[in-house]
């Protein structure tokens, strides 16, 4: 009888450890997965990145890896960004019934402003990006644009100095130099506060992309959403917030027990712009409380299964002399994406359909007209869609998970 009772003594305690660990690692979070936090008492949409909420945060380093797939056609910004490495923020998330935010740190030794007057100055900026359908976590968006029937919601805030807009209203009145006007002294103070009332002081911007070159602002009003950008010149990091509802017309996380979001950050004092800058892979962020999401959090976050030094053979061998891939195997600079940080930025299954299935995900590469013998895709006469140039290169399957195991390890090293 007393090594019954034992016996089940034990297997309590067994229940209480087991209750005791998953209890710890929904508060901490497994690696790489972003907790967030539920919170009452304050509407998250309109939070800003110094607000005391986010003491509550639990954050988790994301790093964000440069962007390499085309190379840009300026001189200066290549030299700039050629020794790029990848770059370590710090994300905290929570939310409470109706929305979420996200809170975003990261290093940048300048703070830029984009200016009006002037075309060679560019801004720092984060933008987020999540799909609007996550159902099957194998068939994510691809990375920055969306893809075809892969639609991704992208949140964009630019650092701008206040500027006057007109504001839609006909106010003619305050669309004039105040040189211009016949105010002097406190007339003239009135003038200049109604006009910097009037005056925007943030580019915040929300699309909807279904592939390169379909990104469309959403304009409708239906974007509940809210981003700003705070900098910290003693430290000299930003601190970004994006806020958004968790149900509106355009995608319904309401009942989501994880989703998958992106993060990306342009350094204006490097020239970045469009493709030049550096972003993370799927990144899952998982909701303290809600149960669901497991099958999402287990793909982003497994990694690859194949022989990484069998994988170098056949890549180098099939890829390399169209791909960059590195340093070493370098090719043509118009031949075919470069590779040389898709595993930072790329998940296991993306690169295991882009090898098996080449059409899946189209980028639209070079100037087709300047690089005419580099095509990067033909357009299907009968159906008008975008086929890859690339033929399927792999049909086993044991020599695709090789081949992503080695694509993994092609990012560079983090600052």
């Amino acid at each position: 009888m007393r090594a019954i009772q034992q016996m089940r003594g034990i297997r309590h305690m067994h229940k209480i450890l087991k209750t005791m660990i998953i209890a710890g690692l929904t508060t901490a979070g497994a690696d790489g997965v972003i907790m967030a936090q539920k919170v009452g008492g304050i509407n998250v949409a309109t939070i800003s990145p110094n607000d005391a909420i986010w003491s509550k945060a639990k954050f988790t380093p994301v790093v964000l890896y440069p962007q390499t797939t085309i190379k840009l056609n300026d001189k200066k910004a290549n030299s700039l960004n050629g020794a790029n490495k990848g770059l370590k923020a710090q994300v905290g998330a929570i939310y409470d019934g109706s929305s979420m935010a996200y809170k975003i740190i990261w290093s940048d030794p300048t703070n830029n402003a984009l200016t009006g007057n002037v075309s060679d100055v560019y801004a720092d900026g984060l933008a987020m990006q999540v799909p609007v359908n996550f159902s099957n976590p194998k068939k994510l968006p691809y990375i920055g644009m969306g893809s075809d029937d892969r639609a991704v919601l992208i949140y964009l805030n630019k650092v701008i100095p206040s500027h006057y807009e007109p504001n839609g209203n006909r106010d003619v009145s305050t669309q004039i130099n105040h040189h211009n006007t016949n105010y002097f002294g406190e007339e003239l103070n009135k003038f200049k506060a109604q006009v910097e009332a009037l005056s925007s002081k943030s580019y915040a911007k929300s699309y909807i992309s279904e592939g390169f070159r379909s990104m469309t602002q959403i304009k409708d009003g239906s974007s509940k959403f809210g981003m700003n950008m705070v900098y910290n010149p003693s430290t000299k990091a930003w601190a970004g917030v994006v806020a958004k509802s968790l149900n509106d017309g355009n995608a319904n996380f309401s009942s989501a027990g994880a989703i998958p979001v992106s993060f990306a950050v342009w350094d204006g004092g490097k020239l970045n712009r469009g493709g030049v800058k550096k972003l993370s892979g799927w990144t899952a962020v998982k909701f303290v409380g809600k149960s669901g999401g497991d099958d999402l959090v287990k793909e982003l976050t497994t990694p690859s299964t194949g022989d990484a030094k069998a994988g170098k053979v056949a890549v180098d061998a099939m890829c390399g002399s169209c791909h960059t891939l590195n340093a070493s195997k370098s090719a043509p600079a118009y031949m075919a994406p470069n590779l040389s940080n898709i595993g930072g930025y790329s998940t296991n299954a993306y690169l295991a359909e882009s090898i098996k299935e080449p059409s899946a995900v189209i980028v639209p590469g070079y100037n087709r007209n300047a690089h005419k013998a580099m095509k990067w895709y033909n357009v299907d006469a009968k159906t008008g869609k975008r086929v890859s140039t690339m033929p399927p290169m792999m049909t086993d399957d044991k020599q695709i998970a090789n081949a992503v195991a080695y694509l993994k390890t092609l990012k560079v090293g983090v600052e």
